[in-house]
């Protein structure tokens, strides 16, 4: 990988966790809990608790994401960063690009699957 590319995944890595960080932000407003006395229809009561659901798993995931993105920021500068930690191919670089996080190649993921 050249110092080119390492440049423009280090910015990709810094967009996506600002963009993380906001969406962050945004869904441990929608997960407060709902007052007992807020004066919803159970029918709307229900539907917001289904949403909320939804906005838990979602804030989870984005968590875990952010968490593998700093991770991989820090280890942007190794040598061994964008190399597949299975079969010690390098991951190709549009692949990094889409998901800097990954620390494996397609090859060796599908095999996973």
């Amino acid at each position: 990988m050249t110092i080119t590319q390492k440049q423009q995944l280090k910015v990709k890595i810094l967009e996506d966790i600002k963009s993380l960080g906001n969406e962050i932000k945004i869904l441990q407003t929608k997960v407060q809990p709902i007052a007992p006395d807020c004066s919803l229809g159970d029918l709307i009561r229900e539907e917001h608790i289904i949403a909320q659901d939804i906005d838990k798993k979602t804030l989870y995931h984005s968590a875990q994401r952010l968490d593998k993105l700093q991770f991989s920021l820090s280890q942007i500068d190794k040598e061994d960063y964008g190399v597949c930690e299975e079969c010690d191919d390098e991951i190709l670089f549009e692949r990094l690009l889409i998901l800097p996080e990954s620390r494996f190649c397609v090859d060796c993921l599908n095999e996973r699957d």
